[in-house]
């Protein structure tokens, strides 16, 4: 069976995505320890995940990453809670997004990616970049998605692709994508603070509350707020 890589974190966009090439692919998904609050949970979503649905499962740590980092993900500064109307204020969405950014994150990520897929001839890297997060995210747009794959026409001797099913979609898109293909959805942890339980008031939550409510579809997790 052919082979895929996944960047599986246990959050919502990565699930669905994996969940797309679940039937066509065998999977190997890759978690990482990047000294993110979340990790724990992470971690425990991306077992439960995996275990569900039959994926091989790796967790890679990156210590370093966290000393070079300033993020409210990976220090002891407060994690914004913007208001649900701040989803759609490009301002203070870049205001949020510069707040919990870790340097090179995504590059970091795929970079090792493409290493695994390399030494294990896998054909794809499945990623949960989409468009809502990559109107502030640079590593989440379409543009990054492109240029990367161009880099690895170029630099990789194995012909492997990024496959970014969400790119050009939103939560509510996301949620639907998942429906279709069975994604464990329920399974999946969102949120930036690393509780046992989703907080409801970062904006991953948020975003992810908001699609579910629009959708009039019951998100099956379980949140603080």
């Amino acid at each position: 069976m052919k082979k895929a890589i996944s960047l599986l974190s246990g959050g919502l966009d990565c699930t669905v995505a994996t969940s797309v090439y679940d039937k066509e692919y065998e999977i190997y998904a890759i978690t990482f320890n990047y000294g993110q609050k979340s990790f724990k949970r992470e971690l425990q979503a991306s077992k439960e995940i995996c275990d569900k649905m039959n994926w091989n499962h790796e967790v890679i740590e990156l210590p370093w990453l966290s000393q070079i980092s300033d993020s409210s993900l990976t220090t002891s500064d407060e994690i914004p809670e913007p208001e649900e109307k701040d989803l759609d204020n490009i301002k203070k969405s870049e205001e949020s997004a510069k707040s919990v950014w870790v340097p090179a994150r995504n590059t970091v990520f795929t970079s090792i990616a493409l290493s695994y897929a390399e030494s294990m001839d896998a054909e794809i890297i499945i990623v949960g970049w989409n468009c809502e997060e990559g109107a502030t995210f640079p590593d989440n747009s379409k543009e990054y998605l492109e240029k990367f794959n161009e880099l690895i026409r170029v630099g990789s001797p194995n012909k492997i692709k990024i496959e970014a099913p969400a790119i050009n979609l939103n939560k509510e898109e996301i949620v639907e994508l998942g429906i279709k293909f069975g994604a464990p959805m329920e399974l999946s942890y969102s949120c930036y603070k690393g509780e046992d339980k989703q907080c409801g008031v970062c904006e991953s939550c948020m975003r992810r509350k908001r699609a579910f409510k629009n959708l009039g579809i019951v998100d099956k997790s379980e949140y603080e707020n």
